[in-house]
């Protein structure tokens, strides 16, 4: 999203984060690489450099620098008396062997939890991250013409914004209410699948609902919704005419 969202695009916009919270699944996860952090830090520290506090930046950089490393001498002197390396050869090749440890160590981590979501992922939740990433297309399309509105292109103002925002808001809350619904469903699958006498009713009036609500776009993502119910209630059945 551009620096200068308009208020009305705050918060509509469905993050990995909230995504993760939804699902309880790392859904979107992706390698952290080290050297991404590093970059960032350095280039935010050139961007003080550069500022009015630039001569503070670089005085408080270079002495945590000459302290830590001073520091690793005296601990080497003491404790490591056996090695004949320079004490800052030392340090960059602990630096570099804890900076390979590390990388290895997110790794195995994130594939850890590319399995999780793996061994989780149904298909109707498949359906609705698809959704959800057609929902958050659409609110980038509209920051992105919103910048060139604001370059000095008034021709390109979206008609009856209101209307589209509020749509926005209609369908957020519908994917939010079909990513929970989800959720529940999921996690709670083998307690269903024991007692699928006690959801009969409530798919029935599901399905009531939908008939009412099939003519509406507010009431398509409601209808997801119910298809998960659904489509779990299917798989019950399978799972059970396989035992």
């Amino acid at each position: 999203m551009g620096k200068a969202v308009r208020d009305d695009l705050h918060g509509l916009e469905i993050s990995q984060k909230e995504l993760q919270k939804l699902t309880n699944l790392p859904v979107k996860d992706e390698l952290i690489i080290i050297i991404n952090p590093l970059k960032e830090i350095v280039k935010k520290t050139v961007e003080k450099i550069k500022g009015s506090e630039g001569a503070t930046v670089i005085f408080l950089g270079f002495s945590t620098f000459v302290f830590s490393y001073l520091v690793f001498d005296i601990i080497i002197r003491l404790f490591a008396t056996w090695v004949t390396v320079p004490s800052w050869i030392l340090l960059i090749i602990l630096c570099f062997w804890g900076g390979g440890v590390t990388q290895i160590l997110l790794y195995v981590w994130w594939k850890k939890r590319l399995e999780i979501l793996k061994n989780n992922l149904t298909n109707s939740l498949q359906i609705l991250l698809h959704d959800v990433d057609r929902y958050n297309a659409v609110i980038k399309a509209i920051d992105i013409n919103d910048q060139i509105e604001e370059a000095g292109n008034p021709g390109v103002s979206i008609k009856e914004r209101e209307r589209v925002i509020e749509a926005l808001q209609l369908t957020k809350t519908d994917l939010v209410r079909a990513l929970k619904t989800e959720r529940i469903l999921r996690e709670n699958k083998n307690f269903i699948l024991r007692n699928t006498e006690l959801f009969d009713n409530n798919l029935a009036t599901l399905t009531a609902m939908q008939v009412t609500e099939q003519a509406t776009e507010h009431g398509r993502l409601l209808n997801e919704a119910l298809q998960i119910a659904l489509d779990v209630q299917y798989e019950m059945k399978r799972l059970q005419n396989q035992s």
